[in-house]
């Protein structure tokens, strides 16, 4: 089985991927037909701009398929384009480059090789698009790499992201979203507390490990690397390194490091406001060499599946999910002393959505960097000492607060017309006061209603406002509805403001605001005769 990594650049005026495959044998038709691409080393690209959905590819569905050849340079021989038409894909005409290459021996032999490379440019002029979508546009994507070791073939089966792509279902498709990820926001809350979560203090247990070559660049599998480096196993290892260029002839020394945390410690019923995850970088690769080191953005992923540190590999190692964040981080000149440099990534949403479904936080680390020598290594769970170089998790925590709504049934009324007003909110479990003034253009009419609360809030004329107070289990939901008349023959806005305080200091404000005696225009009704 080979392995296909991708990149993908979001250009003003092209997206643009990069795929490296790792492949013993490289076999391409020196006089292929469009059709049979795929029956070679070759790779295909799905496009879907309305994002991943449909159950069959239409107009703005697109495949663009690439086959490897000795020349290496775009050739209308060696790619063609697909668009989607009544379920199906058909030929189209939609200009877009690729260029191939490979590391080895030479193709079309049964000489071992490492691997072969393609890169496209799609404009999206071709696309029918002016540029570069907008920030927050997200297309369908999926990627299919085609393998064939001999003359004879057969042609293996395509390898698909996601692992469930099915070609002619958009819907099962991954997605392209341009643009980062929105910053997490944490829900209004009271900080109360920090935790920190890492091996072995208060008895938990983190574990991680490194996928690929670790810091030896998979040594153990050399020289005919394809047979069992992608088994290889380091757990009890004491560092992790991650690392990734971009010379083929490299990939043995791909690393990427998988670290779990679990969040039983964490309190139920509370708030994730912020989380850092922190490496103690304790050396580079590239040491004495020229180049020397280099720097490393180095991004974190969340992961969904569980894994086990004695039997994770290359080849059994979850999936990325949701892209997290990333930091650059520069090479050491020296060894420094324990507990190593710290380097800190953000990963407050992802450490909220695993703690709302109560799940541990699973992470993987990657680096897409090119250069040789950008390799860096990171202490592990299972360093020594006091532990203080280990993987680090720290959670800042609060208490929820109530969150007040209010909402009006109409947007204006005219005098002694009927206001209903709702008011709604969730209890964080402490003693609320609620306090609703009413505007002064309206009459009190004495009609309230509760709904998930018995108590009744208190009409104070002189002061022209409501008041409720009660203490309530956590997470009930209270409803508090009730009725004025419009007071005034003015053409105003009548403002009204609640306010919800809680006996711990969260407060919530609402506003509801109504046009007392609006303009009204009346459109005409046209019917048309048939």
């Amino acid at each position: 089985m080979n392995y296909t990594d991708v990149r993908l650049i979001a250009a003003n005026d092209s997206l643009r991927l990069a795929l490296r495959t790792f492949d013993r044998r490289l076999w391409y038709n020196a006089n292929p037909t469009p059709g049979t691409l795929p029956d070679w080393d070759a790779a295909s690209v799905y496009l879907n701009l309305s994002g991943a959905v449909g159950e069959l590819p239409g107009d703005g569905s697109y495949r663009f398929d690439v086959q490897l050849n000795w020349s290496g340079e775009s050739h209308p021989n060696f790619q063609t384009a697909y668009r989607g038409d009544a379920g199906q894909w058909v030929l189209a005409s939609v200009p877009f480059t690729a260029s191939t290459g490979w590391i080895g021996d030479v193709p079309n032999n049964n000489t071992d090789d490492r691997g072969w490379l393609a890169y496209y440019t799609i404009p999206y002029g071709s696309l029918g698009l002016a540029g570069r979508p907008p920030q927050g546009t997200v297309w369908g994507l999926g990627v299919a790499v085609h393998d064939r070791d001999s003359a004879a073939g057969p042609p293996f089966a395509a390898q698909v992201w996601p692992e469930t792509m099915l070609p002619l279902r958009p819907a099962s498709w991954g997605q392209l979203h341009y643009g980062l990820k929105p910053v997490y926001i944490p829900a209004p809350a009271l900080p109360r507390a920090t935790a920190v979560i890492r091996h072995g203090l208060n008895g938990v247990t983190v574990i991680d490990a490194a996928a690929g070559g670790s810091n030896l660049c998979g040594d153990a599998a050399a020289p005919d690397y394809f047979l069992n480096w992608g088994d290889l196993n380091y757990a009890g290892e004491i560092f992790l390194n991650v690392q990734r260029t971009e010379q083929q002839m490299d990939w043995p020394c791909d690393s990427r490091p998988y670290v779990t945390f679990p969040l039983y410690s964490l309190p139920q019923g509370k708030v994730v406001l912020s989380a850092t995850l922190t490496l103690y970088q304790f050396g580079n690769a590239g040491a004495g060499a020229s180049p020397g080191p280099q720097p490393s953005f180095i991004q974190v992923f969340t992961v969904r599946e569980d894994w086990a540190e004695n039997t994770l590999t290359w080849n059994n190692a979850p999936l990325a999910g949701d892209y997290v964040g990333a930091t650059w981080v520069d090479p050491l000149d020296e060894t420094p002393p324990w507990p190593g440099i710290p380097r800190h990534w953000d990963v407050s949403g992802a450490v909220a959505e695993a703690y709302a479904t109560g799940a541990p936080l699973r992470l993987a680390l990657y680096s897409p960097n090119w250069p040789m020598n950008s390799g860096k290594y990171f202490f592990s769970s299972d360093a020594g000492g006091d532990g203080a170089g280990r993987p680090t998790l720290t959670v800042t925590w609060g208490d929820p607060v109530a969150q007040l709504e209010k909402r009006a049934d109409r947007s204006g009324a005219n005098y002694r017309e009927d206001v209903t007003y709702v008011l709604k909110f969730r209890s964080p479990g402490t003693t609320l006061i609620l306090t609703d003034t009413l505007a002064s253009g309206v009459d009190w009419l004495d009609d309230v209603r509760v709904y998930g609360t018995e108590v009744f809030p208190v009409y104070d004329q002189d002061e022209h406002r409501l008041t409720w107070t009660a203490r309530l289990v956590s997470d009930q939901q209270v409803f508090i509805t009730y009725t004025v008349s419009v007071d005034t023959v003015n053409r105003e806005l009548l403002v009204n403001v609640a306010e919800l305080l809680d006996q711990e200091g969260g407060a919530s404000t609402a506003v509801a605001v109504v046009i007392a005696n609006p303009y009204r225009i009346y459109l005409p009704v046209i019917v048309r005769a048939y």
